[in-house]
C-alpha cells in the first residue's frame, strides 16, 4: 500500500546525493516528517504531493509563521499550506486588495501618490496624496478597476532591492512619500519589494500567490481625511477605507451587520431616547440626561448587590500629588495619558504637581496600607466606583465609547501567593454570571502576558504567569469548552499579566470589558505589607479586577446590544399609563400611582391625542410596557397591556397585571438570590 504522506512518484530533488548539511527535516500537519533539499520552495512541496494542492496553495506557515509559499525553507520547520478558506488567508486576501486598490487608484489618476495600506480589523485602508481628494462617488470606478486587475491575476512575485536603488526609482516616479518610507526603514532590514505585474509596492509581505487570489468580494466603504504619519503640520491625505472576505456570503452578512450597527448606533440612540449628550465645552465627558442617569443607576445598583458580602466599597481621593503617580510608575509609564495641573497657592510649599486620577489602585493601596494588616485579613476586597480621568486625542473619542472621563467598577483584591488561583476564580465567575445577566453568552478570556516595557522582575513576572495559564487551563476545563480562550503574548500591564473578557453582542461584534490583573510590583513599590503567621513582613498580591470597565461604555453597548429596547428591569421608564379618551383620566392617575406604589418607573400621558399617535410616539421611544385605560376599563378595574414591537393587547385586572410586571422588572440576580434561599 502506497504511503499517502510520501510525495509522487518522481519527488525525489536527488535526496541520495544530499550531504545532511544541505538537508532539511520538513514535519507536516499530521506529524509526518520529510527530509527535503535546503532552500527548497513551500511552492515545489505542494506540487510535489499534488499539482490540485499547489493550486488551492495560496501560502505557507512555518512553525506557525504565515509567510509567502515561493520562500525558500532554509531550516527544519513544521509546515502548513493555507489555502484561500483558512482563517488565516483573511489578512492576506485584504492586503493584496490593498495593494490591488493602489493600483486601480493610479491607473485611473496617474500621478496620484501611494503611501501607505495596511490591514485593519474587518478591512483595510490605503492613503493618497493628491490635489483633489477622493469622494464616495469615485469608488464605482474604482471598484471596477480593481475588478478588471484581479481578472487578469498577475502573480505577485518578491524582490530585494537595495536601499539607493529603490529610492531612486520611487523618486524619479515623484513618489516622495515612499522616498520617506525608505528612509524610515532600519539599516540592517531588507528592502521588500513586491510585484504585480508592472505595478509593485514597498511591503513586508506576505502575499497570496496572485492577484486573482483576492476574489471579487470586496467592496470600498467610505474616504476619510488622514494627515501623513498623523502629524498636523503634515500634507493631509485621502484615506480610502475598504473590506474584503473570501465568500460573497461573508461579505453580505458584514454589510447587513454595519447597516444593522448604524441603526443600533448608541450616540443616535441617546439622542431618540434622551439619554445622554455631549457638547464641545465639555469634550469627552457625558451630559447624562434623567433617562439615562436611570440606567446608569440600574447599573450601578446591580453591580453593588452581586459586590455585597465580599467587597467593601471604598472611595479615594479625585486628585492627588505627583509623587505617589511616580512611586506607582504611572508618572513614568502612562503619564502622557493623564490631566495634571500645578497648585495655584503664593506659598512656595504650594507650588505642587497634582494629577487626576487615571486609575483606582494607587488610592487603594493607601487603604490598605491605613492600619495593620493580618494573614487573617486577607483576602481583603475594596471595591470603588470611581470617577477617573484619561486623555484621549480628539480624533479618537467616540460617544460613550471612548471618553476622558468615565466611571469604573474598580475592585482590588488583597491576597497572600496561596490565595491568587482561587481569588481569579471567583472574580471569574462573578464576571460570567454578570455578563449571562445582560443576555451575553458568547465569551472569549483572553491571557495577555508581560509586555517588553514593563517594571517588576522577571521572577515576578514568571510566577504571576505561571499561576495565570493554570487559572486559565482551570476556567476553560470548568466550563466544559463553553468558554473559548486564548493567549496574546507581549499584551499584559506594565505591571503584571491580565486576563481579558471579550464578549459578543446580538449582531455579532465583540467587545472587551472586564479584566483581571494580577500585580506583584505596585503593593511593593508602596511599601505595603501584611503580617504573616511566622511575624514576617510580607508584601500582599494585589489583583485589579473590572467587570464592566468603564460604567459609560459599557452602557454604550448596551443600548446598542438591545437596541434601545431595554429589559424590563434595566429600562429607565418600564411602563406608560395612557388613555384612548379624557374619561379614562382619573382611573389612569390611579393606575399610574398603584404601579409607582409597587415600585415600577411610570409615566403618564393624559394628552388630548388619539390613541394610535400616543402609541407610535411611545413606540418610538421604545417604552416597554403601555397600559392603555378608558372607560370600560375604570369600570371593571382592568388594564389594556400593549407590548413594544407588538400589535396585540392584553387585558387583565389591574393587580394581576401589576403583580406580573413586578416580577418580570424584579432584576435577575435577585431573582436568583430568591432561588438560592
Amino acid at each position: 500500500m502506497p504511503d499517502s504522506n510520501k510525495p509522487a512518484s518522481g519527488f525525489q530533488f536527488g535526496l541520495a546525493n544530499l550531504t545532511p548539511a544541505n538537508q532539511i527535516a520538513v514535519t507536516f500537519p499530521d506529524g509526518a516528517q520529510r527530509e527535503f533539499a535546503k532552500g527548497i520552495t513551500g511552492f515545489e512541496i505542494a506540487k510535489g504531493i499534488s499539482p490540485s494542492l499547489a493550486k488551492r496553495t495560496v501560502a505557507m506557515a512555518l512553525d506557525g509563521v504565515v509567510t509567502d509559499l515561493s520562500d525558500p525553507i532554509e531550516k527544519d520547520a513544521k509546515i502548513e499550506f493555507v489555502n484561500r478558506d483558512d482563517p488565516r488567508a483573511l489578512e492576506l486576501i485584504r492586503h493584496d486588495a490593498a495593494h490591488v486598490l493602489a493600483e486601480a487608484v493610479q491607473a485611473l489618476w496617474p500621478g496620484t501618490q501611494v503611501t501607505i495600506g495596511p490591514v485593519i480589523e474587518n478591512g483595510f485602508y490605503y492613503d493618497f496624496f493628491r490635489n483633489e481628494p477622493f469622494t464616495p462617488e469615485d469608488f464605482a470606478a474604482i471598484e471596477k478597476k480593481m475588478r478588471e486587475i484581479i481578472q487578469r491575476d498577475k502573480p505577485f512575485t518578491k524582490e530585494i532591492w537595495t536601499r539607493d536603488d529603490i529610492k531612486q526609482v520611487f523618486s524619479d516616479n515623484g513618489e516622495m512619500f515612499k522616498v520617506e518610507l525608505v528612509d524610515a526603514i532600519p539599516a540592517d532590514q531588507t528592502i521588500k519589494v513586491y510585484k504585480q505585474g508592472d505595478w509593485f509596492d514597498l511591503c513586508r509581505g506576505p502575499h497570496m500567490t496572485s492577484v486573482g487570489k483576492v476574489g471579487n468580494a470586496f467592496k470600498l466603504m467610505k474616504v476619510a481625511g488622514a494627515y501623513w504619519r498623523g502629524d498636523s503640520n503634515n500634507p493631509m491625505l485621502t484615506r480610502i477605507y475598504g473590506t474584503a472576505f473570501a465568500k460573497q456570503e461573508d461579505l453580505d452578512a458584514y454589510l447587513k451587520q454595519i447597516e444593522e450597527a448604524e441603526k443600533r448606533d448608541h450616540r443616535k440612540l441617546g439622542r431618540e431616547l434622551d439619554l445622554f449628550h455631549f457638547q464641545e465645552e465639555g469634550p469627552g465627558v457625558v451630559f447624562w440626561h434623567a433617562k439615562g442617569w436611570t440606567i446608569f443607576q440600574a447599573l450601578i445598583a446591580y453591580m453593588r448587590r452581586r459586590l455585597a458580602g465580599d467587597y467593601s466599597e471604598v472611595n479615594a481621593p479625585q486628585i492627588l500629588d505627583k509623587s505617589l503617580w511616580e512611586t506607582s510608575g504611572h508618572w513614568e509609564w502612562y503619564r502622557e495619558n493623564m490631566f495634571a495641573a500645578q497648585s495655584a497657592g503664593d506659598e512656595a510649599e504650594d507650588k505642587r504637581w497634582f494629577a487626576l486620577k487615571p486609575m483606582n489602585c494607587p488610592g487603594h493601596v493607601q487603604i490598605f496600607k491605613h492600619g495593620l494588616k493580618s494573614y487573617r485579613d486577607l483576602p481583603l476586597r475594596l471595591a470603588e466606583f470611581g470617577v477617573v480621568h484619561r486623555y484621549e486625542p480628539s480624533g479618537a473619542m467616540h460617544g460613550l465609547m471612548r471618553v476622558r472621563g468615565f466611571t469604573q467598577d474598580d475592585a482590588h483584591v488583597f491576597c497572600t501567593e496561596q490565595q491568587l488561583a482561587d481569588e481569579c476564580l471567583k472574580i471569574n465567575d462573578l464576571i460570567l454570571s454578570t455578563y449571562s445577566d445582560f443576555g451575553f453568552g458568547d465569551i472569549v478570556v483572553k491571557l495577555s502576558t508581560r509586555p517588553d516595557k514593563r517594571v517588576g522582575t522577571d521572577e515576578m513576572w514568571d510566577h504571576a504567569e505561571r499561576v495565570m495559564a493554570t487559572v486559565l487551563s482551570m476556567i476553560e476545563t470548568q466550563s466544559e469548552g463553553r468558554i473559548k480562550t486564548e493567549i496574546r503574548p507581549g499584551e499584559g500591564a506594565f505591571y503584571g499579566p491580565k486576563f481579558e473578557y471579550v464578549l459578543r453582542d446580538a449582531i455579532g461584534r465583540d467587545w472587551q470589558c472586564g479584566t483581571t490583573q494580577v500585580d506583584f510590583n505596585l503593593p511593593e513599590r508602596f511599601g505595603a505589607f501584611y503580617i504573616d503567621a511566622d511575624g514576617s513582613k510580607k508584601a500582599p498580591v494585589m489583583v485589579h479586577r473590572a467587570i464592566c470597565g468603564s460604567m459609560e461604555r459599557f452602557i454604550g453597548i448596551l443600548i446598542e446590544h438591545f437596541a434601545g429596547n431595554f429589559p424590563l428591569w434595566l429600562s429607565p421608564t418600564q411602563v406608560v399609563v395612557t388613555t384612548i379618551t379624557s374619561d379614562g383620566d382619573e382611573y389612569a392617575k390611579v393606575v399610574a400611582a398603584a404601579a409607582r406604589r409597587a415600585g415600577l418607573r411610570v409615566d403618564i400621558d393624559l394628552r388630548n391625542e388619539k390613541i394610535n399617535y400616543k402609541v407610535r410616539e411611545h413606540s418610538l421611544m421604545k417604552i416597554p410596557v403601555m397600559l392603555v385605560v378608558g372607560k370600560k376599563e375604570a369600570e371593571s378595574e382592568s388594564v389594556s397591556i400593549r407590548r413594544f414591537g407588538s400589535e396585540n393587547q392584553t387585558v387583565m385586572k389591574l393587580t394581576d397585571a401589576l403583580a406580573a410586571l413586578v416580577e418580570e422588572a424584579t432584576p435577575p440576580d435577585v431573582k436568583r438570590a430568591r432561588l438560592e434561599t
